[in-house]
């Protein structure tokens, strides 16, 4: 289901091209108030609506996805400019919470390394949170206009921050799990969490309240 037409219009009105355009047309507004603009006033304030709007680049999808092809001895050194990259886009307890996963990640990377060796596949749900599961989660969050995220209730009076460090929370608390699992050598612990994983972190539209659509 695709993102509902009021969402897409709130979407609109917290972006920064409409909000720099809104603001010289409310200037364009008080200089007519005050008397400064007279004859063809309207013309001009929508004017300096198009001229604020445009000043503005169109704002480019931030790529956080890691990439599948990356080697399990890469993945270190991508987290951490991952988590980098986010300083400047998120607040930060999202930033926190990030680096609790990258933490626990990190920590199984010997695990992982050796898995390739081995072919062993008891961890690929950690080889997938890495490189899809939390980027790709993190990238539908910066993609949203900042005030949206923070402000906006889109689920149960949520807003989309909320929601987010919630699913981070479960992550997080997935990632401590396997790390235990993997100190106590339970196979089917790894299973059960990867398969919880996968259900929870492929849906992708949580962030502005859409609701999974059944497969069956």
């Amino acid at each position: 289901m695709g993102v509902a037409r009021r969402t897409r219009l709130l979407l609109f009105l917290y972006s920064r091209r409409n909000v720099a355009g809104s603001l010289l047309a409310l200037a364009g507004l008080a200089a007519h108030f005050v008397g400064i603009l007279e004859a063809g006033w309207l013309a001009i304030v929508a004017g300096l609506y198009g001229i604020g709007y445009l000043a503005v680049p169109q704002r480019r999808d931030m790529q956080l996805a890691l990439g599948g092809e990356i080697a399990m001895g890469d993945v270190a050194g991508r987290l951490d400019q991952l988590v980098s990259s986010l300083a400047s886009k998120v607040e930060p307890d999202v930033l926190a919470r990030v680096e609790q996963i990258r933490e626990s990640i990190v920590t199984l990377l010997p695990r992982l390394l050796a898995q390739e060796n081995v072919g062993d596949t008891s961890l690929f749900t950690v080889r997938q949170t890495a490189l899809e599961y939390l980027p790709t989660t993190l990238q539908s969050y910066v993609a949203l206009p900042a005030a949206f995220r923070r402000i906006h209730a889109v689920q149960g009076g949520k807003t989309p921050k909320d929601l987010l460090l919630e699913q981070l929370g479960i992550l997080d608390a997935k990632m401590k799990e396997i790390v235990a699992s993997v100190a106590q050598n339970d196979m089917q612990a790894l299973l059960v969490n990867g398969r919880f994983l996968q259900e929870k972190f492929g849906h992708r539209g949580f962030l502005l309240g859409e609701q999974p659509t059944s497969s069956g």
